[in-house]
């Protein structure tokens, strides 16, 4: 059984999560921490938890996402894994990062391996789907635990809203399009874990997400 933790990290309150089971090994997804306490927070309840990090995995790659690749990489050894189509925007972040006045940003390391559009990925007894949602960024992925009815969902659906769609890559429609026949399609029990703000429902946005 998933174990969730949230932290809240970076001036864009973001949403960092910790998932692990009985086995005790961790998967961090989206690691925001871009202070030195935030990092602190993050492998303290690593340490605390005493878990052993196996996966770095990124849904997308805008800066507040990934604030903290290049850290897990220098604490665990861990370089990210995202879709392909990410590559771009992740490279990108060095070049807007400071005009953003974040000028401790540290160059995140690249993938060993890329995250397909389908499939699934594995750590200790868990197996989490990939479902593919681009609209908010051009190759977002959201991991899906069916037996748990846990969706991290990234920037794609969100308590009462969706993700932003005018940043480069971005697509509205598509965005739509895609919550409507991937995420829609879930068990309404799911609970959906956004990158801000609180958790959600399935069930709740069909009903009451004004996007909709």
């Amino acid at each position: 059984m998933i174990t969730v933790k949230i932290f809240t990290f970076n001036a864009y309150s973001e949403n960092t999560y910790v998932l692990y089971d009985e086995t005790k090994e961790c998967i961090i997804i989206d690691p925001g921490m871009y202070e030195g306490f935030e990092q602190n927070e993050l492998t303290a309840f690593i340490q605390q938890e005493n878990l052993q990090p196996v996966l770095l995995l990124n849904t997308h790659c805008h800066i507040d996402h990934v604030f903290g690749n290049k850290f897990i990489y220098d604490t665990y050894g861990l370089k990210p894994k995202f879709h392909e189509g990410e590559l771009q925007v992740l490279q990108a972040v060095p070049s807007y990062a400071p005009s953003m006045g974040f000028t401790k940003y540290d160059i995140s390391p690249l993938p060993d391996e890329y995250l397909p559009e389908t499939g699934s990925i594995s750590f200790g007894n868990t197996t989490l789907k990939l479902i593919f949602a681009p609209g908010h960024s051009p190759a977002h992925l959201c991991f899906y635990s069916e037996e748990d009815a846990i969706l991290i969902g990234g920037d794609v659906l969100f308590y009462g809203s969706i993700g932003r769609t005018d940043l480069p890559g971005g697509n509205h429609q598509q965005l739509i399009q895609n919550i409507s026949s991937k995420l829609f399609v879930l068990p309404d029990e799911t609970n959906v874990y956004p990158g801000h703000g609180p958790a959600t429902t399935i069930g709740f946005e069909k009903q009451n997400n004004p996007f909709f």
